[in-house]
């Protein structure tokens, strides 16, 4: 390792460099100033673009009602280091170096930050007018094709996939959204959830086709396994994203079942001086007693006060900081407001507050008496004291939390 200062009898690492320039990259790179890092912190990214928020590229950016999501964080104030436009190829631990496309980077501390990437449609690939929605780059190129009112054929309907047939719906394109599924959000929620949800498509003017399979993609068409031709003027694909992990390969980092990084409960990786964070990493919860791997903004927001809590107090012998979050995201589709807390595979009850044919309704899930999860649709009252409730563990009256009229915080046992 390189030189290091000494503190309290403890190594202070001098270099941390962090790998992905998104939302957990940047939020490891402030934190880490936030907290008090004095050494050197190198911040690098594969896009050339300034560091940006993503959320917006489904909406405003995708619309043409905002040129671009920078994230408002002066870098050179920090004394972060940017070095953007560049691609790692590897890593050697023993070394304590990444490989880059710009050569060998060395580091005293490693994060690794670099997200997820689309699963890709094999069928589509290289068909002309066949687009993803993950990039600042992928957001431009599919501006235009929104602002000519195309034929669109969205493949999944995911939570992506929703978000984008909205913003394609305002803008006055022809939509048709196609799943292998039964239900929209099938991999994200169970069917009697998901089902009401699936209304929502026909009334935004978008048609939702379940159970079809893309045979193949061509110029200006989607052919389903069942013989259907659909016109496309374009083809957006969002069929999930996995771990950008790829690069790790021979590296001696754990990777798991879905391709990401096994991180400890303090976010630590299997090899020494390497942490991970957000869409890239799984951890441990206690709360919900398994491996969580949480691709949502909201952890890439939250992990990386962990990682830089561990990596400050790790050098004066603090003890190690824990992450164990109750996982929240939001959608905004189809003219609704979408919020879901917590974990609900471990439940055992599931109790709906309102009627789902109504425009606000909140469904919860139980484990015991204890609320483990919640989906809030236009009820953000809801989310924000269910989302409380879950982190204190308060046990619940089931018969007075149905009621939607009453405040959740009041349907405590």
């Amino acid at each position: 390792m390189s030189e290091q200062t000494q503190e309290r009898g403890v190594s202070t690492p001098r270099r941390v460099v962090v790998v992905g320039a998104g939302m957990a990259g940047v939020q490891t790179s402030v934190a880490l100033r936030e907290q008090g890092f004095t050494g050197t912190v190198t911040l690098i990214g594969a896009e050339p673009h300034q560091p940006y928020d993503r959320p917006p590229l489904s909406k405003a950016v995708l619309l043409g009602k905002a040129e671009g999501s920078a994230f408002d964080v002066d870098f050179e104030a920090l004394g972060i280091e940017l070095r953007l436009g560049c691609e790692v190829l590897g890593l050697r631990p023993g070394d304590h170096e990444l490989d880059t496309e710009d050569g060998p980077v060395p580091y005293d501390v490693l994060v690794l930050a670099t997200g997820a990437e689309p699963v890709r449609l094999q069928s589509a690939e290289g068909v002309p007018g066949v687009h993803l929605l993950r990039t600042l780059d992928d957001a431009e190129r599919l501006r235009p094709v929104l602002a000519r009112q195309h034929d669109i054929v969205v493949v999944g309907a995911g939570w992506i996939g929703a978000e984008f047939a909205t913003a394609a719906r305002e803008a006055g394109c022809s939509v048709t959204v196609v799943e292998a599924a039964d239900r929209p959000l099938a991999g994200a929620l169970p069917a009697e959830v998901a089902a009401p949800m699936a209304g929502w498509y026909a009334d935004a003017g978008a048609v939702l086709r379940t159970h079809a399979r893309v045979e193949r993609v061509e110029p200006g068409a989607v052919l389903l396994d069942d013989g259907t031709r659909l016109p496309a003027g374009a083809v957006v694909v969002g069929i999930g994203a996995r771990p950008a992990t790829a690069w790790l390969t021979g590296s001696g980092i754990e990777l798991g079942a879905w391709g990401e990084v096994v991180a400890d409960q303090h976010l630590r990786t299997s090899v020494p001086d390497v942490y991970a964070v957000g869409d890239c990493a799984s951890f441990p919860s206690r709360r919900y007693g398994e491996r969580l791997l949480v691709h949502h903004w909201d952890n890439a927001l939250q992990g990386p006060r962990t990682v830089a809590a561990n990596i400050v107090g790790g050098a004066v012998g603090e003890a190690p900081a824990a992450y164990d979050p109750v996982p929240y995201f939001w959608s905004e589709q189809f003219g609704r407001f979408v919020q879901y807390a917590g974990h609900h595979a471990a439940a055992d009850t599931v109790l709906w507050r309102g009627d789902p044919s109504n425009p606000a309704w909140t469904v919860c899930w139980l484990r015991g008496n204890r609320l483990v999860a919640l989906l809030a649709v236009g009820r953000p009252r809801d989310l924000a004291q269910g989302r409380r409730l879950i982190e204190a563990g308060v046990e619940m009256n089931p018969e007075l939390l149905a009621d939607p009229a009453r405040p959740m915080k009041g349907a405590t046992a």
